[in-house]
């Protein structure tokens, strides 16, 4: 034992406790110190059982992610477990993920708590669990529900998994007490261990059909992943061999998963997470806390944000021109909080809370006593600045002046007020309630004060708060103006708007860019464009395709027509003739012979127009780091996380092969678009690593 671990006597019973708050995780030393007290307990024959728990607010959340892949190995102690010839019982309160939930299973039986979660997540970090995870939990609960546990990663609350057989008991109050209190009874029953090892497992002809239609369903995917076929390896192995030849089998497919590029790329954003909070030079404890926030403008983003606000508790205020435009917000907000409920996904006492946190007003004096307002108007720089001098007028001192702008110069906007040293840049993401990313962005003359309370107001409202200096489009739209340039030119020569979406969507992008573009309206892009005219090349071809929609009443899905047609009350995507026509009539005029192009063709324009871009932000020093870049594209561009983001993904593809695609595109496209950043040039030369640099 140490001071990780605790044993202790309760009568006839033995008490192993791990006592590492605030989150319970399976380390090296706590795997050490629960043999020794199993050990202890096996030795002390006035124990006749034994229960394991957890101090703090946690089950074991899990293995501690930065001991994988090295000497971490707490097999054998569950083995030992499992092996006890006394009854061992989990107490389970908080969340029994992953080595958790499979140390849980390698007691004889689980008792939860009410509220207690149970999940295997190891899917989200692209490994198959190896701890005897695969082996006996589909012993507890069938391959069927074994394998969709596994795949989708989800938890399942207590009494769900009192249905599947996961646990034995809900406890009714204190789950030590009751945790306890069954074990006793186990014993004045004469109920000994029962090893899920042991547990008969066949594979029956049903069971073996659905395995044969999971393997071809996943095989079929076009996005390249290979873990969750490795899980059904890992299944089938509980199914066809003895238990401890299966243990040995899903020790050798969990060491194969670790291998992976889309482990390696989905546990480095795990940790690149977890560090775009830390900005170097800015002390973590000058932040501030924000007791209230209010926010100008209702509209679809100004609500979204007040719901970030209520739904983490923080007092908002929400307002605008008139009682009609915030009444109109407040009855949308009120809307989807009763969807919610509908759902099942929130109680009506909760939402009816969060309601309550939001305050609607047409008065401007009402943002006074705010620690924090932003504003979230049309994206014009004469209304931000207007908001911002009457924003200077009326806000206390020592408030924090935010802009949600997506492309527009904080440095310009915050020239309207007296007080530049509080004003930054807070740019959501839509719908600004769900979205996990936010951007914040710094000019010459923000605090450092300033910048750390944001970093950690993005914690609180579990948001990934990633910097970025104060540039045109800032990190993501920035990379975004010449990933969506290919993607709009190639209509023009020959590719129809499903061919560009199906072929980014088959890569792995949660959206294809065209249909976002529907989605958002695709005047949005045309006029941010419009307002930075300046900034534009002279190519009478550049983002003409969206012109051309915008010109002739196409919106998008607002309007009906994009480029894709939409019937009434329907995001269905069809193909929109009108759309196809124009495209094909302008290629013409501008003299752009149209061929058929490839989906190879598509993705590898798309993609290393991004990555070349991102290079740029990095040696430019909009972004902090590569794996800053990364956490932008996957938490809020949809980038597929198994193949890590646009820089880590120039990694697998290779920095001198993306060069040469760059160099390639120079020679058959528009040369002034593909010059390779410099940043790559000497990567590829080094030898370097694109994911591992950061800003100059």
């Amino acid at each position: 034992m140490n001071e990780l671990v605790r044993y202790e006597r309760r009568g006839q019973l033995g008490l192993v406790t791990i006592d590492s708050p605030p989150v319970n995780a399976l380390s090296g030393r706590v795997c050490d110190g629960l043999g020794k007290a199993f050990e202890t307990g096996a030795r002390d024959d006035s124990v006749r059982g034994l229960v394991l728990a957890c101090a703090g607010r946690t089950f074991i959340a899990g293995a501690d992610i930065n001991e994988l892949g090295g000497d971490l190995d707490f097999r054998e102690v569950f083995a030992l477990m499992e092996g006890m010839d006394k009854p061992v019982v989990a107490a389970i309160h908080g969340t029994a993920l992953g080595g958790g939930a499979e140390a849980a299973l390698a007691c004889h039986y689980r008792v939860a708590a009410a509220d207690a979660r149970l999940g295997f997540p190891e899917i989200s970090l692209g490994i198959v669990p190896g701890a005897g995870g695969t082996q006996r939990l589909p012993r507890l609960i069938g391959a069927r529900q074994a394998l969709e546990l596994l795949l989708s990663g989800r938890f399942v609350d207590a009494g769900e998994a009192l249905k599947l057989g996961l646990v034995d008991a809900v406890a009714d109050g204190d789950p030590l007490e009751f945790a306890l209190e069954y074990t006793n009874g186990l014993i004045e029953e004469g109920k000994g261990p029962r090893p899920v090892g042991e547990m008969s497992l066949h594979r029956d002809e049903a069971t073996g059909e659905f395995l044969r239609a999971e393997r071809a369903r996943l095989a079929g995917a076009a996005d390249g992943r290979v873990v969750p076929l490795m899980d059904v390896d890992a299944i089938e192995a509980a199914l066809d061999l003895p238990f401890a030849e299966g243990l040995v089998r899903e020790r050798e497919i969990s060491d194969a998963s670790l291998e992976t590029v889309e482990s390696r790329a989905m546990r480095r954003l795990f940790f690149a997470e977890r560090q775009t909070s830390r900005i170097p030079g800015i002390d973590p404890g000058l932040a501030s806390e924000i007791g209230s926030a209010a926010i100008i403008g209702a509209g679809t983003m100004g609500r979204g944000i007040a719901m970030a606000f209520a739904n983490s508790g923080i007092p908002v205020t929400l307002q605008d021109v008139d009682r009609p435009t915030v009444d109109k917000s407040l009855a949308a907000i009120r809307a989807e909080y009763d969807k919610r409920v509908q759902r099942g996904r929130m109680t009506a006492e909760a939402a009816a809370a969060r309601i309550a946190l939001i305050q609607g007003s047409a008065e401007f004096s009402d943002i006074a006593e705010a620690d924090l307002v932003i504003e979230a108007v049309f994206e014009s720089m004469a209304i931000k600045k207007e908001i911002f001098e009457r924003m200077d007028a009326y806000c206390k001192p020592g408030a924090i002046l935010a802009s949600n702008t997506s492309t527009l110069d904080i440095e310009e906007i915050a020239s309207a007020t007296r007080r530049p040293s509080d004003v930054v840049g807070l740019h959501f993401f839509s719908p600004a309630h769900v979205m996990r990313l936010l951007e914040v962005v710094r000019s010459a003359q923000t605090s450092d004060a300033v910048l750390a309370t944001a970093m950690k107001l993005a914690g609180r409202l579990r948001k990934i708060g990633v910097l970025s200096a104060n540039a045109y489009g800032f990190i993501g739209n920035r990379m975004m103006d010449p990933y969506g340039r290919e993607a709009e030119h190639m209509l023009l020569e020959g590719a129809t708007p499903q061919q560009i979406d199906s072929a980014l969507e088959r890569f792995g992008m949660a959206m294809g860019l065209l249909a976002v573009f529907d989605m958002a309206g695709v005047d949005v892009g045309v006029r941010v464009r419009e307002a930075h005219a300046d900034k534009l090349p002279d190519d009478p071809g550049f983002y003409r395709a969206s012109a051309l929609l915008v010109e002739n009443g196409m919106l998008g899905q607002k309007s009906g027509a994009g480029y894709y047609r939409y019937e009434q009350g329907s995001r269905e995507r069809h193909e929109n003739p009108a759309a196809l026509e124009l495209f094909e009539r302008e290629a013409r005029r501008l003299g752009i012979e149209r061929r058929e192009i490839g989906d190879d063709e598509i993705v590898s324009r798309c993609i290393c127009a991004l990555i070349n871009e991102g290079a740029r932000v990095l040696e430019e020093g909009v972004a902090l780091r590569a794996a800053d870049i990364d956490v932008v594209y996957t938490a809020g561009y949809g980038f597929p996380r198994h193949r890590g983001g646009p820089m880590f993904h120039c990694d697998t593809l290779g920095v001198a092969r993306v060069v040469e695609k760059l160099q390639e595109f120079s020679e058959t496209l528009d040369a002034r678009y593909w010059q390779p950043s410099a940043l790559l040039l000497r990567l590829a030369e080094e030898g370097g690593s694109l994911a591992d640099a950061e800003a100059p």
